[in-house]
């Protein structure tokens, strides 16, 4: 994750985060005589992009995980492939995703699933936990994953496993500051950990001036060694050319050397992959003389399917012996906008030279890639694996086990819902999603720019404090609510714009209640619709579109993207015109 982002944000989230929770406080679900039920969900992506480039059999898309899954991070045991993505105060926390051959993709839900280990309650969304770092030590046989957290005090962490598929261990502390940190495991069976700082007291030149440091790593302690820290990239490439951000640091050993990688220029349109070398994980490291090695500043910013912002990479040997990496990037809309987020990219890699470059990384980036030689289906959308390109999700809360797309916000979906025979049952609590608290609000990632969300809801409020329905967000301070409420005697569906913190009801119109209504939300790049069919079939827009200017980066801040949740709360402030 990117520290240039930390500063620019620190003050806005301290600002807007005053209303919290108390560390033992509990939250309040209000006793619904009829909490809303949600059935049938559908969501639906339509993108050119993928019209206009169908896959041929040997084929597949990029991003292998669209929305929001930035900063991945990538390992190997054997034929198994696990990488990590981060998740801020979206919980479970860390993705993380299966594949045995890059391509076809299993989730396995969030590595940090235990609230009561990390507990992101009282935390803006774009805090919690970033730039998870997923390395496996062929010399215990074991996986660590580490990672920045910022709630509850606890710094850098990390995890353990024997198996990512049963769990992972409890975190542990670390003693050392700065973000991005990332661990490596020599072949004498030593560990390093790599990670973003600032530069020592006194020494800072620049705004955006970081460092690089390395530590030694007790395997049996699980802490780094005191006094064995060394700065071994001041900067970033050419100090004397300013550089800025140099962060997300990888290490790699190859034909007796080492190689550093990190993300330099900030996450936005300087965005960039560069690659050292040394002769020690200690350095001193050298940059390659053909950096950067991955990135996308170089273009017309006008150009037809743009991708922007590579960089924060990974490496791994894939399943025909060649490298692949994984990297971040986004597919802006119409307006130039980023609604979906940073997403997971991937590109093959060549390192038959001294320096692994990003093929066609350097030139304007397509949305195919050939399948590693030797893996004779795509089976994305099919069989359990996760879905790419354009596809339909459908959802009808049947089964006991949710689908790991769905999604609490600074806690755990579980405190909220209850599968019922009619549907999924939202237990409103006393919040609504302008509060940096959890809420009750079952969340899937925006995960096209062209897109459909349907839901069906059985709902009958009480109150004017009473109010479910769909909400599209970037963070609590930019937002849409779609939702049913009541004042006086009377129920009304309405629309509230929130920008900057400052709500206004678009439009609103009194209805009758007979039977389920079903909602839905479509957008066509920056134009979002939103409608109701109160007879299940004849949708009818709530006033015009809309823009989805508040559900980008550009305008929200951040570094999340856009959520889509089914929301119910007990603290409604929307009132119907």
């Amino acid at each position: 994750m990117k520290p240039q982002k930390i500063f620019f944000l620190l003050p806005l989230l301290f600002l807007f985060s005053f209303k919290i929770i108390g560390a033992n406080d509990t939250l309040v679900k209000k006793q619904s005589k009829k909490p809303p039920v949600f059935s049938n969900v559908i969501y639906q992506g339509d993108d050119d992009i993928y019209k206009k480039n169908p896959l041929k059999p040997d084929e597949f898309y990029s991003p292998v995980l669209q929305g929001c899954y930035p900063d991945p991070a990538i390992t190997r045991k054997g034929d198994d492939y696990y990488m990590v993505c981060s998740s801020f105060a979206m919980f479970p926390g860390v993705p993380i995703f299966h594949s045995k051959d890059l391509v076809n993709w299993t989730d396995l839900g969030g590595v940090l699933n235990n609230v009561s280990e990390f507990n992101p309650h009282d935390t803006g969304i774009s805090q919690g936990v970033y730039a998870p770092g997923i390395t496996y030590n062929p010399h215990n046989d074991t996986f660590y994953m580490i990672v920045t957290a910022f709630s509850g005090g606890l710094g850098n962490i990390i995890v353990k496993t024997k198996d990512p598929m049963k769990g992972w261990g409890s975190p542990i502390k670390l003693g050392f500051d700065g973000i991005d940190p990332c661990i490596f495991f020599d072949d004498n069976g030593k560990g390093y950990i790599v990670h973003n700082d600032a530069p020592d007291k006194g020494k800072e030149r620049y705004q955006g001036h970081r460092v690089i440091k390395v530590w030694e790593y007790d395997l049996e302690k699980d802490q780094v060694i005191p006094g064995t820290d060394k700065i071994i990239v001041d900067g970033g490439v050419d100090l004397s050319k300013k550089p800025i951000w140099i962060e997300a640091p990888h290490l790699y050993k190859k034909d007796g050397h080492y190689y550093l990688m990190c993300a330099e220029g900030g996450t936005g349109g300087n965005h960039s992959e560069v690659i050292f070398i040394s002769d020690s994980p200690k350095g001193p490291f050298k940059p390659a003389s053909n950096n950067p090695i991955l990135t996308q500043r170089y273009f017309p910013q006008n150009r037809t399917d743009k991708v922007d912002w590579a960089g924060h990479a990974d490496l791994v040997l894939g399943p025909d012996n060649k490298y692949y990496g994984v990297f971040l990037g986004v597919r802006p809309n119409d307006k130039d906008r980023v609604n979906t987020g940073r997403e997971t990219f991937m590109l093959p890699v060549d390192w038959s030279g001294t320096f692994p470059v990003f093929e066609n990384g350097l030139v304007p980036l397509e949305p195919k890639n050939k399948m590693p030689k030797g893996v004779t289906e795509n089976k994305t959308g099919k069989d359990g694996f996760f879905p790419n390109g354009n596809f339909t999700f459908t959802e009808n809360f049947t089964s006991d086990k949710l689908d790991y797309r769905w999604i609490g916000l600074r806690g755990p979906r579980e405190n909220f819902i209850s599968v019922t025979k009619k549907g999924l049952q939202i237990n409103p609590f006393e919040v609504n999603i302008k509060e940096v608290k959890p809420t009750s609000t079952l969340f899937y990632r925006q995960m096209h720019n062209t897109f459909s969300f349907t839901t069906t809801i059985d709902y009958r409020p009480e109150s004017e404090k009473d109010l479910a329905g769909i909400v599209c967000l970037q963070n609590e301070r930019f937002n849409y609510v779609f939702g049913i409420t009541k004042k006086g005697k009377d129920t009304y569906i309405l629309l509230q714009r929130t920008e900057k913190g400052q709500s206004k009801i678009i439009v609103s119109a009194k209805i009758e209640i007979k039977k389920n209504i079903r909602l839905q939300v479509k957008a066509n790049g920056d134009n979002y619709e939103f409608s109701y069919a109160l007879n299940g079939t004849d949708f009818k827009n709530l006033g015009e579109s809309v823009s989805g200017d508040i559900l980008s980066t550009n305008m929200a801040g951040g570094f999340t993207g856009a959520l889509v949740g089914l929301y119910a709360t007990a603290a409604n402030d929307a009132q119907p015109q």
